[in-house]
């Protein structure tokens, strides 16, 4: 039996904003910053990849590199200005457990 590529299986499920918010969101929940800046790179690679995502934020390629590694600390600016083209957003919601 042949396993399926999970990568490209996961890249063509983030292409669907919704996956995207979804897939973003419980990694979020996941309260690991490194985990969910991975989890933002795939989602970035999904709507076209680093290059051409730089060129419609105004960032140069090397400084989105940066702000999406394990050391990345976007501020919220940034990550907004990052999930815009994607069709996604920042949003609050009211924690239930808390």
């Amino acid at each position: 039996m042949r396993l399926k590529n999970y990568k490209a299986d996961l890249l063509k499920r983030l292409r669907d904003p919704e996956y995207a918010a979804e897939y973003l969101a419980q990694v979020l929940a996941e309260k690991d910053s490194a985990a969910f800046l991975i989890a933002l790179k795939d989602v970035v690679e999904a709507g076209g990849g680093v290059g051409e995502l730089a060129g419609r934020v105004g960032l140069k390629r090397p400084s989105l590199y940066k702000i999406l590694s394990k050391n990345g600390n976007p501020t919220l600016e940034t990550l907004q200005e990052i999930l815009k083209p994607l069709g996604l957003r920042v949003s609050v919601a009211l924690d239930e457990t808390a």
